[in-house]
C-alpha cells in the first residue's frame, strides 16, 4: 500500500496539484460562508466527515484497485451532495445572502434609487399619530424575492393613503411588512426571519422590531418601523435599530437610500454609532 502511495506521489503532475489547490479553495470558502450561518456546526461537522470518510475510501480503492467500489462511491456521493442541498436549504439561503454583500458583488448589479422618501415618511408620521403598527422593508442592491412571495402581490405605487390602508387595523394583511421593490410597492402581507435578539437589546422587543434587526441583519434593505403601543417611528439599517425623531425621518430616509448599501454590524451614514435600542 505504501508503495501504491509513493507511486501515486511520483505520478502527481502540476495539473493535478492546481486541481487540489482549486478543490481546496472551493471547499475553504463554502466552509467560512456558511460559518456565518446558524447551522454552521452542523454543515462545518458534516461535510468534514464526509471529506474524510471520501479520502480513506478513495485511498483504498487506489491502493486495491477496486473499480466496482469506485463507481458505488460516485454515486454515493452524488446522492450525498444532493441530500445536503435538500437538508440545509436555509443555511445555504442564508449564506447565499451573506456573499451578496460583500463589495465585489454588490458592484456587479446597481439598483437606482427612486424619490419615495417623502411618501414613506408621510405614511410613517400619520401612522405614528394614531399609534398604527407598520413594517416596511425597502429593497436596495440585494434581491428579496424570496420573501416577496411569501406575501400578497400588489405592484402598487408607493402613497401615504396606500401604505396607511394595508397597515390599518381592520386589514387583512396589517400584521406582514409591505416591501417596496424598484420604486413601487411589491408586496403586503410578507413574512420576514424572526432571529435572536442581539447583546444589548431588550427582550421585551416588539416582534416587528425583532423582524427587522433580522432582517437588516441578513439583508442590505432599509426597514422602516412603526410602534404600535409608542407610536415611535425606528429605522434598521446594517444590523442597528435606529429610533429618528418625526421631523428628521424624511431626509434620514433620503441620506440612507442615497448612500451605498451597508453591511450588517457597520455604522449608517452620516449618523455616529448607534445601538440597538428597545422598542415596542
Amino acid at each position: 500500500m505504501i508503495e501504491r502511495l509513493t507511486q501515486l506521489y511520483d505520478s502527481a503532475s502540476t495539473r493535478d496539484v492546481v486541481e487540489i489547490a482549486i478543490l481546496a479553495v472551493t471547499i475553504f470558502i463554502v466552509l467560512r460562508l456558511l460559518g456565518r450561518t446558524r447551522g454552521a456546526g452542523i454543515v462545518r461537522g458534516l461535510g468534514l466527515l464526509a471529506v474524510g470518510v471520501f479520502l480513506v475510501a478513495q485511498v483504498v480503492i487506489a491502493s486495491f484497485d477496486l473499480t466496482v467500489l469506485a463507481r458505488v462511491l460516485d454515486y454515493l456521493l452524488t446522492t450525498f451532495m444532493v441530500g445536503l442541498l435538500v437538508i440545509f436549504q436555509p443555511e445555504l439561503r442564508r449564506g447565499l445572502m451573506v456573499l451578496g454583500r460583500y463589495r465585489v458583488m454588490r458592484y456587479l448589479v446597481r439598483a437606482e434609487q427612486y424619490p419615495i422618501s417623502e411618501k414613506l415618511a408621510d405614511a410613517a408620521e400619520a401612522m405614528s399619530r394614531e399609534c398604527v403598527g407598520a413594517l416596511i422593508v425597502v429593497e436596495r442592491e440585494m434581491g428579496l424575492a424570496q420573501f416577496i412571495e411569501t406575501g400578497e402581490a400588489l405592484d402598487a405605487e408607493v402613497s401615504s393613503h396606500l401604505l396607511r390602508a394595508i397597515f390599518g387595523k381592520r386589514s387583512p394583511l396589517h400584521d406582514g411588512a409591505v416591501i417596496v421593490s424598484g420604486g413601487r410597492i411589491s408586496a403586503a402581507g410578507c413574512q420576514l426571519p424572526l432571529g435572536q435578539l442581539p447583546e444589548g437589546a431588550s427582550p421585551h422587543m416588539g416582534m416587528r422590531h425583532r423582524s427587522a434587526l433580522c432582517m437588516s441583519e441578513e439583508t442590505d434593505a432599509l426597514l422602516l418601523v412603526v410602534s404600535e403601543e409608542t407610536g415611535r417611528i425606528s429605522i434598521a439599517v446594517g444590523g442597528k435599530l435606529e429610533p429618528v425623531p418625526n421631523q428628521e425621518l424624511a431626509p434620514r430616509l433620503a441620506a440612507l437610500l442615497a448612500a451605498p448599501s451597508q453591511t450588517p454590524g457597520s455604522n449608517a451614514p452620516g449618523s455616529p454609532e448607534h445601538q440597538p435600542r428597545s422598542a415596542a
